[in-house]
């Protein structure tokens, strides 16, 4: 065939009124598939199935980085300068432009680089027939006319056409904002329902939540509706709490500097101060109070977390779920391969009457997925694995049985049953899977099981029953006939416990993170898990508990509650759900498929590279190895690089708010400007240059014990709390100045300068900790470096040759002790106002800066 893959006659609503033979036939496809040869022809002509996202080379990061309204007003202001003859102002303005767009740049485009790289790592796969076989394919590579096989927990990975479903139900809410699933079918549609309304389609980006499904792919890529979508809103994805949180900060700043910048240019006017000057020097103050490298800042800080965290085995798909990693307050585990090896081995089975017996071993591995004679009806697991691979399995002959029918495992039943007839005994019904299921299939209930049951689980086994019944003239497997069994007896299965599990759960307690045990196996068995690791059970509740449960008393039961028992996919989704109703950030662990509505639905979904693809897809934070300990390190990364970027924060608005007030008064007062805007901007772009380093600072332990929110009312309380402080330095300079030296405007300005840019560099220190700074705690050698060497540069700008360049007179030596005094008057003031502020904003327990530990829930009003 000749056609191009986006010149094939069949649109999705096409598709939707056609029935599944005639989409099939035009879009030149079969319920087999396409070929491998097909599929690529139609992926070079079509294009990835992808959409969009930041995929922007170095050209488009640079032009967003221009377009900067800030940076467009001061070029503008550097070319009126140049106008009106004031060219060394012009220059300097122009290279803390040129330096301001390099930095921005440099750290935009890495971050870039950074998710580019992660989404690499973590391509998704989907189920596809090619050449005839299911078989696991990327994505991206998905073509119309690909016939896809959906299950529980998949994300659908382009808009399709249902060929057969089975009770299929898909949460659409990320595309229509609907909050029930809606149902789907095979049968063509009638009427004309928009575009999302089409029950016999299914939309990329969805989420089966039931059933199971083939459809073949109509649209992939930007031709989906969600490409569509995602093309019209500028492929923005959600936005977080840590993108709130910040959003929260800049308006703060936006309302602060818009008031003071007014009065500035009012109060200048009434004065007849030159208008150009005053309008140039309120915008100088304008860039100076905003925290420019704020998204610098974030930007390094994420990003060199992300190499942090990958380092330690720890994928992130986004930089900023970080952030919300470090949030995480309870945290729901499976058991299996988190809290013990995950590595299954046969212990013994045994008959009814508790003797060994190999001929219930031998009904359970007639009963797996892919024996010889049923091989390809059904999947294998890791119970079915160690069947195989005991030692007794060897001198059992399994080749006589012919398999006729083959009902695989589900949620609701926890059986899997197979009919086949061994020549022998005829035609037989076998059913393995949980105790409890099995058991009230039976006819009757041997005499002391119920105790031999629980002394295997009390004992931390995992156990499956068998049983089977004759079934003469059975042709099919429906749950139904799954009745009136004669037991056999039970499949006793080890699984031990980690050695170091203990441990890493003890840390993330340490960490105030509450762990959670959601598993489908038997309470006992966790209990007895949880004992041995030294876990304190405070409650349990099994699924059938939670089944007669209302949302409202769930939730009031959550606290108390420490295992969560054969719970279903549903169910464990239903914990996550109501838990966060509780305002509480949770963390979801899991790796099978069962697990996917439960990631979806956590603020934060935690997968292994080695779990089910539709896990994987749906996890925002994937573990190259499956361990608490590797997890309570991704923790920690989270919430030092919070820390880091809300220290930025505090200390940037602190500083540059008292230097606004001080160049404010004092341009009120004083027959000159204090500062020329030029300085202004390069007291402001050095300061931020000594700040780069911040993502590099050692973080205090009391700051990584609890998870934090943003505080916009806190950020500000410290503004106004620490700003007037910096206002009283410049303002002992200021005094010196004018009564002791009479100076100048060139020698005022280098004096007031170099005072006002050590105090706001030095006090770095201070700020950065709750602790007393070097003693008790030690900033990083990068911070060091960065804030002595900036400091020292700033000096040289004043005391050198190269102060009449910048618009001073050259300082004596005489002043140093001045500035020396005024600096160690201003740190003993701070340190004094930091014990009381914190004491009483936070509590004596509650972490440093913005409450990041100690006990104290910080959230942010926006």
């Amino acid at each position: 065939m000749n056609e191009s893959p986006r010149s094939i006659a069949c649109t999705l609503r096409d598709a939707a009124f056609a029935s599944p033979a005639d989409a099939l036939a035009a879009l030149h496809t079969t319920a087999a598939g396409l070929s491998g040869a097909e599929a690529a022809r139609r992926l070079a002509a079509a294009g990835p199935n992808d959409v969009p996202r930041d995929r922007r080379g170095p050209l488009r990061v640079l032009a967003s980085q221009l377009a900067n309204p800030l940076l467009l007003l001061l070029a503008a202001t550097a070319i009126a300068s140049v106008v009106l003859g004031e060219s060394t102002d012009a220059i300097i303005i122009l290279v803390i432009v040129a330096l301001s767009v390099g930095l921005g740049f440099f750290n935009e485009y890495r971050s870039v680089q950074i998710v580019a790289e992660l989404e690499q790592r973590l391509r998704r796969t989907s189920l596809v027939l090619r050449d005839g076989t299911l078989q696991p394919v990327d994505s991206a590579t998905l073509v119309p006319g690909d016939v896809i096989a959906l299950r529980l927990g998949d994300i659908v990975p382009a808009d399709a056409r249902l060929i057969d479903a089975h009770d299929l139900e898909c949460d659409e809410a990320a595309l229509t904002g609907e909050a029930l699933p809606a149902a789907k079918r095979v049968e063509p549609v009638s009427g004309t329902p928009g575009p999302l309304e089409l029950p016999c389609c299914v939309f990329s980006g969805s989420i089966v939540r039931a059933g199971t499904a083939r459809a073949v792919v109509v649209a992939t890529g930007r031709d989906t509706e969600l490409g569509k979508i995602a093309a019209r809103v500028g492929a923005r994805l959600p936005e977080t709490a840590f993108q709130r949180g910040l959003r929260g900060v800049v308006t703060l700043l936006v309302r602060v500097t818009g008031v003071i910048v007014a009065l500035v240019i009012v109060v200048n006017a009434l004065l007849h101060h030159n208008v150009f000057e005053t309008a140039l020097f309120a915008l100088a103050i304008a860039v100076s109070l905003t925290p420019q490298l704020l998204p610098a800042i974030v930007t390094v800080s994420l990003a060199t977390g992300a190499r942090r965290m990958a380092a330690r085995k720890v994928l992130v798909k986004r930089l900023v779920s970080i952030e919300d990693l470090g949030n995480v307050e309870v945290l729901f585990t499976d058991k299996t391969g988190t809290l013990t090896l995950g590595e299954l081995t046969f212990a013994e089975s045994i008959d009814a009457e508790g003797k060994r017996s190999l001929s219930v071993l031998r009904l359970g591995l007639l009963a797996c997925g892919d024996t010889a004679a049923g091989a390809g009806l059904g999947m294998t697991d890791a119970l079915d694995a160690a069947l195989r691979n005991a030692p007794q399995t060897a001198a059992l002959d399994l080749t006589e049985f012919r398999r006729l029918a083959y009902l695989p495992f589900d949620h609701e039943r926890r059986l899997v049953s197979v009919l086949g007839d061994d020549g022998i005994r005829g035609r037989t019904l076998i059913v393995k899977g949980a105790p409890e299921s099995v058991l009230e299939r039976c006819a009757a209930v041997p005499a002391g099981l119920e105790g031999v049951l629980r002394e295997r689980f009390a004992s931390g086994y995992r156990v499956l029953a068998v049983a089977s019944r004759a079934a003469a003239g059975l042709e099919t497997l429906a749950p139904a006939d799954e009745r009136d069994l004669a037991f056999a007896g039970l499949l006793v299965f080890a699984d031990p416990p980690k050695a170091d599990a203990g441990a890493s759960l003890d840390r993330l307690a340490k960490l105030g993170v509450a762990v959670k045990l959601v598993t489908g196996d038997n309470d006992l068995v966790a209990t007895r898990v949880c004992a041995e690791l030294g876990v304190a059970v405070t409650g349990v509740l099994t699924g059938a508990q939670l089944q007669m449960m209302d949302d409202a008393t769930l939730t009031g039961a959550l606290a108390a509650t420490t295992i969560f028992a054969r719970v279903s996919p549903e169910q464990k989704a239903r914990l996550v759900r109501l838990q966060r109703a509780r305002d509480v950030d949770v963390g979801f662990l899991g790796d099978g498929v069962n697990d996917a509505p439960a990631l979806h639905d956590a603020d934060v979904g935690i997968s292994v590279e080695s779990a089910a693809d539709v896990a994987r897809d749906a996890a925002e934070v994937v573990l190259v190895t499956k361990d608490l300990g590797i997890l309570a390190d991704g923790i920690v990364e989270g919430r030092r690089i919070f820390t880091n970027t809300v220290k930025y924060v505090l200390m940037a608005v602190s500083s540059n708010f008292g230097n606004m007030l001080s160049s404010s008064g004092a341009s009120l007062v004083l027959p000159f400007l204090p500062l020329l805007p030029s300085q202004v901007l390069l007291n402001n772009l050095l300061y931020d240059f000594s700040e780069m380093t911040i993502p590099t600072d050692n973080v205090d332990d009391e700051q990584l014990r609890r998870p934090a929110h943003w505080d916009t009312r806190l950020i500000g309380r410290f503004m106004l709390a620490f700003g007037p402080l910096n206002a009283l330095a410049d303002g002992a300079v200021f005094a010196y100045l004018v009564l002791a030296l009479h100076a100048g405007p060139d020698l005022f300005r280098a004096g007031y300068f170099a005072e006002s840019f050590v105090t706001q560099t030095l006090i770095v220190f201070a700020i950065r900790t709750r602790r007393v700074p070097f003693f008790r705690s030690v900033p990083s050698v990068w911070l060091t470096a960065s804030t002595l060497g900036v400091t020292a540069v700033g000096l040289t700008l004043t005391f050198s040759p190269l102060a009449p360049f910048f618009g001073f007179a050259r300082l004596g030596w005489a002043f140093v002790p001045i500035l020396g005094a005024i600096v160690a008057g201003y740190t003993l003031l701070v340190e004094t106002t930091k014990a009381l502020f914190f004491h009483r904003a936070v509590g004596p327990v509650a972490p440093d800066a913005a409450g990041t530990g100690g006990g104290t829930r910080v959230t942010s009003p926006t």
